[in-house]
C-alpha cells in the first residue's frame, strides 16, 4: 500500500479551527499548510470559501503562494440548497472560484436531519447530492462526499443512509466519507457498520472515515474503520476541533504506520511527526500536550525505578516503539521514585558516566530522595540535577562564586508606587563584590543584582536571560507559611534550561534557582 492508494486527509484548517480558543489568521493557515505538506499528508482542507471571508482570502492567497509538494488543497462546501439550480447556488460558485483542485461536499445522510434541519424531502436531498457532486466532477474537480451523521443515520434508517452513499458514488465522488459527527460511536460499532456497508455496496468502494472524540474513541474508531476496509482517513493536528475535538491525525498515523505496518506517509515523513505537532501547537498559541501519544514530551518518559532498570538492559522493554521513528526521544525522569538505574541513565543523557562511581551514585540517590521529600522536583529541572551529579562526583563543582549575603527591600510609597531593591555581597576568588540593583519585584531585583555582581568576571552571563518563572505553593504548610517551590527557565539564545529552588521563603527559593541557572551556564562553556 502506498500514500497514493491510501488517503491521509487533514482538516486542521477548517474543523480543527472550531476548537474553543483557536483563531487562525490567514498567515497562520498558510504556515500550517506548509508544515502539513512537509509531513506528507495527501490532502489539506483549507476551509469553506464563500462562508467565511478569511477562508475566501486563504484560497485566493494559497493559489498564488502555496507550492505544495505532496498535498492537494481541498475546498470545503455543501451540496446545493433545496429547490435551487446547482449552477446558480452562490456557495457552489464560491467553491469554483476558490481554484482548489478538490472539493469536499457535506451532505445529510440521516433522514431525520433531512426533514427537520434541511426541511426538504429525502428524494430532494439525494438530488442535491447528485447534482453538486456531478457538477464538481464536470468542472474537473476531484470530489469527496462527507456523509454527515452517517452512523446515527444508519442506525435510524440504514436503507436511506446507504442510498446517500450510493448516490454519491454514482455521481462520480472519488471517496464517500462516513462521519461520526456526534462522536458517539465505539470501535466495535464502527467495525460492524463499515463491514455491513461494504457488503451491501459490493465491489471495493473507496470509503473514508471522519470521527469526533466525544467518547474519547476517535483514534480507535478511525483505526477500526481502516481495519474494516476504509482507505481514507480524516483528522486534525493534535486532535483540535469542536467539543472534545477530532481524531488526532498524528496518533492515527503513528498507529497505522507503527502498528499496522502501513506506508501512509511518503519518505521520512513519520520522523517529522513530533516536530510538526509542536509547530502547529505554537501557531495555534496552545501549549503542546506533554502527554499526547507518540509526539508528547512525556510520551516516552519513564519515572519508576523498575522501568529504568529494564531500560538500562534494553530500551525497548518499556517503549512500545523506538521514539526516533516519530521524531521523539526517550527521557528518564529523576524523582523520589528513582533508583540507581534511573540516576545512571539520566546522567548518561547529560554526558556524565556514573558507571565507575558507585559511591557517588549512592549519594546522589540518597540526596535526590531526601530533597524530593522536601518539595524539590528534579524531573522538571534537569539543570539542577546535572549540577547535583557533578557536585557528588570526585572532582566536585568549582566554586565560581560564594555568597556572603543578600538583602531585598520592598518599599511601598505613599503614592502607591512599589519599589524593590536588592543588594548582593559575594566573593569571586579572593575578591569581594557588592552590587545593588532595582527591579519590578524582589526576585527581579535580586536577579539583576546577582548578574551585575558577576558580569565583570563572567561576561558570558550577559547572554543569559530569564525566560520563565513559576511559583508553586506545596502541600504541608498553610497560607503564607507554606513551603514554596520556584522553577526558573533560562536561555542564552541557543538553548534553554530549568533550575529549581525550595524554601519557606519565596525569595530564598528564588535565590537557589537563580544561582543554579548561572552556575549551569558557567559549567556549560560550549
Amino acid at each position: 500500500m502506498t500514500p497514493a492508494e491510501f488517503h491521509v486527509y487533514d482538516t486542521t484548517l477548517r474543523d480543527g479551527a472550531q476548537r474553543e480558543g483557536i483563531s487562525y489568521s490567514v498567515a497562520d493557515k498558510l504556515a500550517i499548510a506548509r508544515l502539513l505538506d512537509e509531513l506528507g499528508v495527501g490532502f489539506i482542507e483549507g476551509g469553506w470559501p464563500g462562508a467565511l471571508p478569511s477562508d475566501t482570502e486563504f484560497f485566493a492567497r494559497a493559489a498564488d503562494e502555496l507550492r505544495l509538494k505532496h498535498a492537494t488543497l481541498v475546498a470545503f462546501g455543501a451540496t446545493r440548497k433545496p429547490g435551487t439550480v446547482v449552477t446558480e447556488d452562490p456557495q457552489v460558485a464560491a467553491l469554483l472560484d476558490s481554484r482548489a483542485p478538490a472539493w469536499c461536499l457535506v451532505a445529510k445522510s440521516d433522514v431525520r436531519h433531512v426533514t427537520r434541519a434541511l426541511r426538504t424531502t429525502p428524494q430532494e436531498n439525494l438530488a442535491m447530492i447528485a447534482d453538486t457532486v456531478g457538477y464538481g466532477v464536470s468542472q474537473g474537480r476531484r470530489v469527496f462526499l462527507d456523509c454527515e451523521h452517517f452512523f446515527d443515520g444508519y442506525a435510524a434508517d440504514p436503507d436511506y443512509a446507504v442510498a446517500v452513499v450510493e448516490t454519491g458514488f454514482a455521481a462520480g465522488a472519488d471517496v464517500v466519507v462516513l462521519c461520526d459527527t456526534n462522536g458517539g460511536m465505539l470501535p466495535s460499532g464502527v467495525t460492524r457498520v463499515v463491514t455491513e456497508l461494504r457488503a451491501r455496496l459490493g465491489g471495493d468502494p473507496r470509503l473514508g472515515i471522519h470521527c469526533q472524540d466525544d467518547t474519547a474513541c476517535a483514534v480507535a474508531n478511525t483505526v477500526s474503520a481502516v481495519e474494516a476496509g476504509v482507505m481514507h482517513i480524516q483528522g486534525t493536528a493534535n486532535g483540535y476541533g469542536e467539543r472534545p475535538g477530532n481524531a488526532d491525525l498524528f496518533a492515527c498515523l503513528g498507529n497505522l504506520a507503527c502498528k499496522l505496518g502501513m506506508d501512509v506517509l511518503p519518505g521520512d515523513g513519520l520522523a517529522h511527526l513530533t516536530r510538526v505537532s509542536h509547530a502547529v501547537a505554537e501557531i495555534a498559541n496552545l501549549a503542546p500536550d506533554a502527554h499526547q501519544a507518540y509526539v508528547g514530551h512525556a510520551a516516552f518518559a519513564h519515572k519508576a525505578g523498575l522501568h529504568a532498570s529494564a531500560i538500562k538492559v534494553d530500551p525497548q522493554l518499556y517503549n512500545h516503539i523506538d521514539p526516533a521513528r516519530v521524531g521523539n526521544d526517550m527521557r528518564i525522569l529523576v524523582t523520589e521514585m528513582a533508583g540507581r538505574a534511573s540516576i545512571e541513565l539520566k546522567a548518561r543523557e547529560m554526558g556524565l558516566d556514573l558507571a565507575g562511581h558507585p559511591d557517588a551514585t549512592g549519594r546522589i540517590v540518597t540526596r535526590v530522595k531526601e530533597l524530593e521529600s522536601r518539595g524539590w522536583s528534579f524531573e522538571a529541572a534537569d539543570a539542577s540535577f546535572e549540577l547535583l551529579v557533578k557536585d557528588e562526583l570526585a572532582t566536585g563543582l568549582p566554586r565560581h562564586f560564594a555568597l556572603d549575603s543578600y538583602r531585598v527591600i520592598v518599599e511601598h510609597l505613599g503614592d502607591g508606587t512599589v519599589v524593590s531593591e536588592a543588594t548582593v555581597k559575594l566573593r569571586v576568588g579572593r575578591r569581594r563584590i557588592i552590587a545593588t540593583a532595582e527591579g519590578n519585584g524582589p526576585v527581579n531585583a535580586l536577579d539583576s543584582a546577582l548578574r551585575q555582581a558577576l558580569s565583570s568576571h563572567y561576561p558570558q552571563l550577559s547572554e543569559v536571560s530569564l525566560a520563565d518563572y513559576k511559583v508553586r505553593i506545596l502541600p504541608g504548610g498553610t497560607g503564607t507559611d507554606a513551603v514554596t517551590r520556584v522553577l526558573v527557565e533560562s536561555t542564552d539564545g541557543a538553548r534553554e534550561w530549568t533550575t529549581v529552588g525550595v524554601h519557606d521563603n519565596v525569595v530564598e527559593a528564588s535565590w537557589h534557582a537563580l544561582a543554579d541557572a548561572l552556575v549551569y551556564r558557567l559549567e556549560r562553556r560550549t
